[in-house]
């Protein structure tokens, strides 16, 4: 095994002291930490996360070996899940421009609770903000239905139909209706790309990497089932 080289399931092969290990570990955690309080819901680039090794250690696996071992504490000690996703690629189809991406580059981390659903909901959740739950929940579902896939000016003719407008920036609930969109996309629950159209260029939005989870997957079922309850038409809608 090459200097440098070893198992980053077993951060103890490391060329480092274990005072060093463990700082290591508990500066990620912070990061992550702090990363959450920060910009809730919004993943952390595995990049950033290995610019805390880096910075001081040349090991070529000691950043994964301590996102490893940071997981692990994480479960242990928090009953957190420090989650890694895979970012989704967009389509190809529909010319839709979009920038290559190393594998590295295209990961990232997020915190999710280990509680089981019904105590997550009950002792966890934030009821606050339940609201903005609800609107991603909209928002993917729409997408969901359009075939995972869909122009920006149809989304908005859907969200106008649940009183949501593109100019409003003071709404009771969301402020800003564009920026809590975004923020929906920085969540990555959806992604929006560039593509050409036939009346030239576009933005589409697509499912992202956090629709696919599991649990939000049979969220996204439920409500489904609601909107179908409720007779709300999923139609092309027609022009404004």
């Amino acid at each position: 095994m090459a200097r440098g080289d070893f198992d980053p399931e077993n951060l103890s092969q490391a060329d480092i002291s274990t005072e060093e290990r463990d700082k290591l570990v508990a500066e990620m955690m912070r990061y992550m930490l702090f990363k959450l309080h920060q910009h809730p819901g919004v993943p952390v680039k595995r990049e950033e996360l290995t610019q805390l090794v880096t910075k001081n250690y040349r090991q070529r696996n000691l950043p994964a070996a301590v996102i490893t071992q940071a997981q692990k504490k994480f479960a242990t000690i928090f009953g957190y899940e420090m989650k890694e996703l895979q970012r989704s690629r967009p389509s190809k189809s529909n010319n839709v421009r979009s920038s290559q991406q190393s594998t590295t580059e295209s990961k990232s981390y997020i915190l999710k609770s280990m509680l089981p659903e019904e105590l997550r909901t009950k002792l966890v959740e934030n009821k606050e903000t339940s609201h903005f739950l609800g609107l991603t929940f909209a928002i993917v579902g729409i997408v969901q239905l359009a075939g995972g896939k869909i122009p920006e000016d149809t989304l908005w003719q859907y969200l106008r139909r649940l009183g949501l407008d593109e100019h409003d920036e003071k709404h009771p609930q969301f402020g800003n209706v564009k920026q809590a969109i975004e923020t929906i996309v920085k969540q990555r629950y959806i992604q929006k790309e560039k593509a050409i159209g036939p009346e030239g260029d576009m933005i589409v939005y697509e499912l992202a990497e956090r629709a696919l989870d599991d649990i939000v997957n049979g969220r996204l079922k439920e409500s489904i089932t609601q909107i179908v309850k409720q007779g709300i038409p999923m139609a092309e809608p027609s022009e404004a």
